[in-house]
């Protein structure tokens, strides 16, 4: 999928990926690789912008955690979070089935 794609929904893909569970910025990359099935690479040039606009929204909290002996920021989703990827998701997915139809109808 080109960037341009991903960046347009970046936001909702770090609120699910928090939606499984906390974790820090690199640790949200992998995630996000391993379960798009290497369908999506993310930079950390704009992850970690997100992150903190996820955080200005109120829909992330992070902390200072340690890891392996490396202090890093541990983000978490908050239950304005939760709300807030419910919303996205249902969106999303009325979005595709709409999308779908349109390309259904091409074929």
């Amino acid at each position: 999928m080109g960037r341009s794609a991903v960046n347009g929904q970046l936001d909702l893909l770090l609120l699910a990926s928090l939606g499984v569970g906390e974790a820090h910025g690199y640790a949200l990359i992998a995630r996000i690789h391993e379960r798009s099935g290497s369908g999506f690479e993310l930079q950390e040039g704009s992850v970690y912008p997100a992150l903190h606009r996820l955080e200005a929204e109120g829909w992330a909290a992070s902390r200072w955690g340690e890891d392996d002996a490396a202090r890093r920021r541990v983000y978490r989703l908050t239950s304005t979070g939760r709300a807030e990827l419910e919303r996205r998701t249902q969106e999303w997915r009325g979005f595709a089935s709409a999308m779908g139809r349109v390309l259904g109808a091409a074929q």
